[in-house]
């Protein structure tokens, strides 16, 4: 399987990192892709990436951090993305969900900053990994404004949720999507009036892709704990689970998925 959007860049990983991917290895995870969410973690992600033959990295700046920004931090991530292992650009979006330790960020600012991403990955002819979070109005807005320009395909959105409505609206813009740890949890996710398992169950098998969010978002039965990119083969599971199909069913599509994206 591909866990296609980590973050062993951040400080949860900063002591083992290395016995944490290779794990993630002899558990039978072939790619996993870390990815940046300011310019810090993405020069962090890229350094990661580098030192193993089936890590890679996206480089973007997250909606939290849109208002932390230098006045060149576009033109330094166009320079990071020269490095071969750089795959796509992300995670980038918009989030009005309001958090303990987060303030909604000024959405303007959060538009301004997922626009000039959206417009770096068309010119850099890489796909985009998307955050949305009770946004997903204002997102599709935004892309159906780029919609003959966009790349083929898009690229994902990461650690779906939303209804079946804008699910299908997601989908018919062609990006794939990304379900992770919280598949696995009961009731519906904080805010939302759909389950994650109906997700599942709407979206085509060959739009699937699987991620661990780690440190975040860990699956039964290490829910609370930190999580690790292990735990997609969890994911995996739960996914085969919801399709009704096998588990090597989803470890086939769900890597084929995530090579058609980031061609990896």
């Amino acid at each position: 399987m591909v866990d296609v959007h980590c973050h062993l860049n951040f400080r949860a990983f900063e002591k083992d990192y290395d016995e944490v991917i290779k794990r993630a290895f002899y558990a039978g995870v072939k790619k996993i892709i870390n990815v940046g969410t300011k310019i810090d973690s993405s020069k962090k992600a890229i350094e990661l990436a580098e030192k193993y033959d089936n890590l890679y990295a996206i480089i973007g700046v997250h909606p939290h951090h849109a208002d932390k920004l230098g006045k060149d931090w576009l033109s330094e991530l166009e320079n990071l993305s020269k490095n071969p292992k750089v795959v796509g650009i992300g995670e980038t979006g918009i989030d009005y969900f309001r958090y303990k330790s987060n303030d909604i960020v000024d959405p303007k600012l959060q538009k301004d900053v997922f626009v000039k991403q959206i417009e770096l990955s068309l010119k850099l002819k890489l796909p985009l990994q998307i955050h949305n979070r009770h946004a997903g109005k204002d997102i599709l807005k935004i892309l159906s404004a780029y919609k003959t320009e966009l790349l083929n395909p898009p690229g994902m959105f990461h650690c779906m949720s939303g209804n079946i409505d804008f699910l299908k609206k997601v989908l018919d813009l062609g990006f794939y999507i990304g379900f992770d740890g919280n598949i696995t949890y009961k009731g519906l996710p904080p805010g939302e009036d759909t389950s994650l398992s109906d997700l599942v169950r709407y979206t085509p098998l060959d739009k699937i892709v699987a991620e661990t969010d780690s440190p975040f978002l860990a699956p039964i039965p290490h829910r609370g704990r930190r999580n690790e990119p292990s735990c997609v083969i969890i994911v995996g599971q739960f996914l085969a689970k919801i399709k009704s199909v096998s588990f090597e069913k989803i470890i086939e599509k769900t890597t084929e998925n995530a090579h058609n994206i980031f061609n990896i």
